[in-house]
Order: C-alpha cells, then sequence, then structure tokens
C-alpha cells in the first residue's frame, strides 16, 4: 500500500489566485483550504479533490452547472461515505437568465416494495432491514440527475467525468478522517456484502493510504461512453441487479431503466430585502424552511442579538412547530397531496405562533401539528460563476455509506434510503423522525428528504449560495446559517462553523453541540428545556458576495470540507 504524505492545512485564508500558484494540488499532494476569495469562480465541498475537479471545469470555460456535476462525480471516488453514483439528491440552481431550476433525483421505492415490507409477525418495525443490507436501497436517481442537470451546462460528460475516471483509475491518498471512518466501518463492510471490494482491508487503513477503485472506475467509462444508459442499463445494471440477486434484495432491472429525474417548480419566498430560492417535496427542507423563516420574521432577532437566549427560544419554538407540521403533512407529491399552499401562508405560521410563551419552552405533546382545512450521511456543494449562475447540489447515501453494500463489480455503495420512508407510522427513523402515513412505502414513491440545497437572491442576483449535510438536522443548520448571515451579520467563516443547535419536534430534546457557550443554555433551562449534547452537527458549505463584490467561499471546519476558486 503506497503511503504519502499529505498537507492538510485546516485553516486558510488566500486569494484563489495565489493559491493555484503556489499548491499542487494532485491525488497525493493537496490542501484543505477552508476560506478563499475569488473574482471569477468558486466550488466549496466535501472534499478538496472534488473542489478542484469543478474548479477545472470552470477554468475549462463551464460554468456553475459543470462545475457542479463534475464535482458531484469526483465526490463519488474521494468521499465514499456520501459521494455516491448509487444515492440520490437535488440540485437548485438560478441561471444567468434569472430562471431558477430544480431537479428531483430523490431515490424511489423498488417496484416491489410494500407498506409493510420492514413490519414483522408481530407488527414490530424492523429498522434493521431498512437501515443496512440490501433490502435498505432504493432505486438511485443520482446518475439521472447527472444527466438532467447537462442541457444547462456547457461543456461534454466526457469532460466533466474526466477526473473522477483519473481519481477512480489512478488512486488518492485519503485523509485522516476518511481512514478512521473506514476502519470504523469495516466490520459492516464484511458482514453485509456478497463479494470483496475496494474498502475492505486486512490491516486498518491510515492517512496517506491510496485508495484504488478499479471497477468504479469501469463504471464511470461506462457512463462516459453511453450515457444515462451506461448505469441503468447494459453492464452496470446487470452488476447491480446481480447484487440484489445475490442478497435477496428487491431491484430490478425494470425499476433502474423506468427511473427518471424530474424537474419541479422552485419554493422562492422572501425574507425582508431577500428572496430564498429552494427545494421543493419531496425535500420536505423547502417548506420547512420557508415555515420557520416566516414564524420569526416579526421577531427583533438582530436586536436581541446572535445565541441570546430570546432569539435561541423563538428559533427553537419554530422548529418545533415546522417538524411538528413535516411529521404530519410532509410526503412525495406525486403520491399524496400536501397543502403546502396552507402550510407556508403567513397568516398560518402567525397563528402556529399563537401560543408562544417568551418565557417558558413549549411541550411538544401540547404542540401538534397544525389544522389544515384541507384534504446524517449526506453532502453538498456550493458553486458560483461570474457569469450570474449559482447552483446549489446536496446528494446522500441516507448513512454513512448507506446501505454499506458495495456492488459488486461496480465498485459503488447502494444507499440505504428506505428507511427515511415512514416503516411504521409513529416509529422514528434512524435520525428520530417521526412520520405518518403520507411518507408510508409505496412501489416508485419517492421517501421525503432533509436536504435544503439553498440559493439566497439580493436584488435579484445570486448572493449566498448554501446547503448541508446532517439527516435531520439538515434544516435547522441551513436556517441557523442563514439567520447568522442575515439577522447576526456574522462573518461567512462564522456563520458556518458557529456551534449549531436543533430541535425537531419530538423526542422533546434541544440539540447543541459540544463547543456550545454555557450561558444561553443555562438560560433556557431555566425556560423548561431539556438540552442534550450532540456530535458535530452538519458540514455547511457556503458561498457569498463579500462587500466588496467577491466570491467568498467556506468549507466546514467539521470536515475535511475545502473551497477552490480562481
Amino acid at each position: 500500500m503506497r503511503k504519502v504524505s499529505l498537507l492538510l492545512v485546516m485553516t486558510l485564508t488566500s486569494t484563489a489566485y495565489a493559491q493555484q500558484r503556489s499548491v499542487k494540488n494532485d491525488a497525493y499532494h493537496y490542501k484543505i483550504e477552508k476560506t478563499i476569495t475569488a473574482s471569477r469562480g468558486a466550488v466549496v465541498s466535501a472534499h478538496p479533490l472534488a473542489s478542484q475537479a469543478g474548479l477545472q471545469m470552470l477554468q475549462q470555460g463551464g460554468n456553475a452547472v459543470d462545475a457542479a456535476i463534475a464535482t458531484q462525480l469526483a465526490l463519488a471516488v474521494v468521499y465514499p461515505a456520501a459521494g455516491n453514483l448509487g444515492g440520490g439528491g437535488f440540485m437548485v440552481a438560478h441561471l444567468k437568465n434569472g430562471k431558477n431550476v430544480t431537479i428531483d433525483y430523490r431515490e424511489k421505492a423498488p417496484g416491489a416494495a410494500s407498506r409493510d415490507m420492514y413490519i414483522d409477525a408481530g407488527g414490530n418495525a424492523n429498522t434493521a432491514l431498512s437501515q443496512d443490507g440490501h433490502l435498505a436501497a432504493g432505486v438511485p436517481g443520482t446518475v439521472a440527475g447527472l444527466f438532467a442537470s447537462l442541457p444547462y451546462a456547457k461543456l461534454t460528460i466526457q469532460q466533466l467525468i474526466a477526473p473522477a475516471i483519473l481519481l477512480a483509475e489512478k488512486g488518492y491518498a485519503i485523509t485522516d478522517r476518511e481512514a478512521k471512518s473506514l476502519n470504523r466501518t469495516q466490520d459492516n463492510f464484511k458482514k453485509l456484502n456478497t463479494q470483496g471490494n475496494a474498502f475492505i482491508k486486512a490491516t486498518p487503513w491510515k492517512a496517506g493510504d491510496t485508495l484504488l477503485q478499479k471497477d468504479l472506475a469501469a463504471t464511470l467509462k461506462r457512463i462516459r461512453d453511453n450515457g444515462k444508459a451506461g448505469f441503468y442499463e447494459g453492464e452496470t445494471a446487470r452488476l447491480i441487479v446481480a447484487e440484489m440477486q445475490r442478497g435477496h434484495g428487491l431491484m430490478t432491472a425494470a425499476d433502474l431503466k423506468a427511473y427518471e429525474a424530474k424537474e419541479r417548480t422552485a419554493v422562492t419566498f422572501a425574507y425582508k430585502k431577500y428572496d430564498i430560492v429552494t427545494m421543493p417535496l419531496p425535500s420536505s427542507g423547502g417548506v420547512a424552511l420557508q415555515q420557520m423563516m416566516g414564524m420569526v420574521e416579526k421577531y427583533p432577532l438582530h436586536d436581541w442579538g446572535f445565541h441570546s437566549i430570546a432569539a435561541m427560544h423563538v428559533m427553537i419554538e419554530a422548529e418545533r412547530r415546522a417538524y411538528a407540521d413535516r411529521a404530519k403533512f410532509l410526503g412525495d407529491p406525486d403520491f399524496v397531496k400536501v397543502p403546502v399552499k396552507q402550510l407556508t401562508d403567513p397568516a398560518y405560521l402567525q397563528t402556529r405562533m399563537q401560543d408562544f410563551d417568551p418565557k417558558k419552552a413549549s411541550v411538544s405533546t401540547n404542540v401538534p401539528a397544525g389544522n389544515i382545512y384541507e384534504s446524517k450521511e449526506t453532502t453538498h456543494l456550493s458553486v458560483m460563476d461570474n457569469e450570474g449562475n449559482a447552483v446549489a447540489v446536496t446528494t446522500t447515501l441516507n448513512g454513512g455509506y448507506g446501505s454499506k453494500v458495495v456492488v459488486g463489480g461496480a465498485g459503488f455503495f447502494l444507499n440505504n434510503e428506505m428507511d427515511d420512508f415512514s416503516v411504521k407510522p409513529g416509529v422514528p427513523n434512524m435520525y428520530g423522525l417521526i412520520g405518518a402515513e403520507a411518507n408510508a412505502v409505496a412501489p416508485g414513491k419517492r421517501m421525503l428528504s432533509s436536504m435544503t440545497p439553498t440559493i439566497v437572491l439580493k436584488q435579484g442576483k445570486p448572493y449566498i449560495v448554501t446547503g448541508t449535510p446532517g439527516g435531520s438536522t439538515i434544516i435547522t443548520s441551513v436556517f441557523q446559517t442563514l439567520l447568522n448571515l442575515l439577522e447576526f451579520n456574522l462573518s461567512a467563516q462564522q456563520a458556518v462553523d458557529a456551534p449549531k443547535f436543533h430541535h425537531q419536534w419530538l423526542p422533546d430534546e434541544v440539540y447543541v453541540e459540544e463547543d456550545f457557550d454555557q450561558t444561553p443554555l443555562n438560560g433556557l433551562k431555566q425556560m423548561g428545556y431539556k438540552i442534550e449534547p450532540s456530535s458535530p452537527i452538519g458540514r455547511v458549505e457556503l458561498i457569498r458576495i463579500n462587500g466588496k463584490g467577491q466570491l467568498e467561499a467556506v468549507g466546514d471546519k467539521r470536515g475535511d470540507d475545502s473551497a477552490a476558486g480562481y
């Protein structure tokens, strides 16, 4: 196993031009750039090599969509825990002509899926089957999403996929964080896979080890040569179906061939002098973000101040109410009628806060979903170019490494997105989220998601592009990041790195990161909140236009996230 030294600079601010001149960015010598400023284009993603792949496309004359596609493909190689071919995601774009585009490539339940497929003879939910192994996998949407995005790009798929093929075929040096992640998951890899693969290793992985993915390189070449059919038909499809048969999964060749990504109408709403563009259903993020921001808009958050007890109190109560509505009403709009207009109506949002008590915490059992009078592993990338295009993309396998199943001979992980359905109404999923009939399993149905890729416009022009992984915490992380910038006037880096808090209705607890200031937490406890420590919440990728008109790109301190630009 080849060993090399990595230059891992965890906090470095520089101009992108200086970065390109002074740093050799190859697969074995690369820097993690947490903050860069640029004038012509910027990319920020979960891995420096993926950000560099996107930057290459901008430098070759591509636009923000080109960069987003190339970055996603590279993430499928260098960030196997969440970057993927075997998962799905959402793209939100604001184009230079003023058009908003959202593309839904969320996974779907296989045709043989059934309402009670994870319920045993005693009527109990068996979430082990929905979270690990072959039955946990939905029909992947990522590759279809990339090709649905391609008409908005300028370069060819052959150009966009080239960096990913090179990284898979020639290998790259893994970081210490990735080595530890692979080591933690070795037992599951060995237990759940029917064949050996590139991720199983006899001795522990170490920082600097080379990860070679020859099978994945071959899969990427089939996509390069045959387009979408290079994944959903032919040899790759055959390998997926063979894997399903060995592991007693449900996905068939017909399921794969029938999969289509879908353009949807963006969620757009005003917050004071800004316009927010985000993802519609089956992302719950857009609806919930609009609800939360609408609920807090009338309160003097700026005057109260960042992480003040008063500001956190009203923000937590808005989170509580939005997640209560999420649990009852939201699901795939192609299968269930969701009262989105009513849920986001300003008058309704004000009624949701009528029982808000400024002196004490609410109790979730006393805060049900509203009355409507009508029937943690994911990855995000943000891109801006100098033409006026902005792209936010969030993709996922759901849990870390998804189902932990690698398609034999094809080299990529399959998702475990079936757990994002309501396996049984009232039973929490792996993120503790409660669901109802609107999100029950059905053949061909897309499972509800929390992914919230978001663009903020200022005077009609891109101002902020952001998003994050984090399972159920995604929506609240985006919510807080936006308020950190729009209300509390934090710097871009501060807005991303600031400790986050999260409330999702049930369980009735406020999760806070360990580096949170205890002073406001003590005040919240006195108001009746139950405070629970949390592992890191989210990994925000953000680009903002600064006061000088420059692109300021920030990667989250919580991971190997890295920015690139020129």
